[in-house]
């Protein structure tokens, strides 16, 4: 073997080498860019990462450099070249853990697998409340959420009066993506509520002869003269069926309370009485033409399962106990009214 030819197996050997060790340290480099722990995380061990509608990757990146949230921002953002993520941005709320990969990471953001958030609601008594509180769990912005809730095409769509519209929110914790828009929020709320009016409640409200929204509007009422103690709103509700079966006035406080638009009111005085509105169950007899408040489901439950009784007035406890006396006569009530009224006074409570 000549010294020329071992010099070219030499060379050959050592560049095969220095080949191998090139795509061996770029193996190892791509590995760690992809497979080596790049998130840190405070001690929650969790970091929620919202990303808006309409965001770019540049948007994406200031959010996780603002948070600190990458170990090494240059191997996420080529992870991110190579997985072909910069033009594919899901908007969500999304979960990052202490210690993820950028593999993983990527992953989720591309294929969009979001952490649903949990949305609750109770205590609404108008369409701005609801809007306003809806739009602090999801995206949905409280404008669009009310430009929808006072649309009287989109509450015809769903079978719904202007007026009548809130019937078809039935208070509840439900899951929902954060990037939910105003629409789909609604076209859930719609599905939750024909899931609640199967054929048994159907059929019960037939029996009673109103209809699904006329229950809710019912059991809104019953749900703002009762919302400490469940127990007592079927007898409550059953009361009330009873006057509007005798064609009598409701004669409802906290419908004269809607009216006046005043929810820190404690007393009705006679002035208030006569207030112009269609919501004065003292002066219309029937159902106010929506309800007065979002009624829990337990509620409406009160009124479809209503308790029978002869009782036609009501007038709540003088030990403002939350409870009510009930009366079947006109006398009985009035005496059941000069002991609240007296309380009232000894509380100094004029209004």
């Amino acid at each position: 073997m000549t010294v020329k030819f071992k010099k070219t197996i030499i060379f050959s050997l050592a560049a095969i080498l220095i080949i191998v060790i090139i795509v061996s340290i770029i193996g190892i480099k791509y590995y760690l860019d992809f497979f080596k722990p790049n998130t840190k995380i405070s001690a929650e061990k969790s970091f929620l990462l919202y990303i808006p509608t309409g965001s770019d990757f540049e948007q994406v990146m200031d959010s996780l450099k603002k948070n600190n949230i990458l170990i090494d921002t240059a191997s996420f953002r080529k992870s991110a070249e190579y997985k072909k993520y910069t033009n594919k941005i899901k908007a969500g709320r999304y979960e990052i853990a202490d210690g993820m990969k950028n593999f993983d990471l990527i992953n989720m953001l591309r294929a969009g697998r979001q952490k649903p958030v949990k949305l609750t609601f109770n205590n609404i008594r108008t369409k701005e409340q609801l809007a306003s509180r809806i739009s602090k769990i999801i995206e949905a912005d409280s404008v669009s959420l009310l430009k929808i809730l006072t649309n009287t095409e989109i509450s015809a769509k769903y079978g719904f009066t202007y007026e009548n519209f809130l019937c078809l929110f039935l208070p509840d914790t439900y899951e929902f993506y954060w990037n939910t828009d105003a629409e789909k929020f609604v076209e859930r709320m719609a599905n939750e509520y024909a899931k609640f009016w199967n054929e048994e409640r159907l059929a019960k409200a037939r029996e009673i002869e109103l209809s699904k929204a006329e229950v809710s509007v019912l059991a809104s009422i019953v749900q703002a003269e009762q919302s400490a103690h469940n127990a007592e709103k079927s007898i409550i509700a059953g009361l009330y069926i009873n006057r509007l079966r005798k064609g009598m006035l409701l004669q409802s406080d906290p419908t004269l309370v809607f009216a006046l638009g005043d929810f820190s009111r404690k007393r009705i005085l006679n002035a208030d009485k006569e207030i112009e509105s269609p919501y004065n169950t003292y002066k219309y007899i029937g159902l106010p033409p929506g309800p007065i408040t979002i009624p829990e489901i337990s509620s409406i439950k009160a009124v479809l399962n209503f308790t029978q009784t002869d009782y036609l007035f009501m007038c709540a406890k003088e030990d403002f106990s939350g409870y009510h006396n009930f009366a079947t006569n006109t006398r009985q009530h009035e005496n059941n009214a000069r002991k609240y009224q007296a309380a009232l006074n000894k509380q100094r409570i004029w209004k």
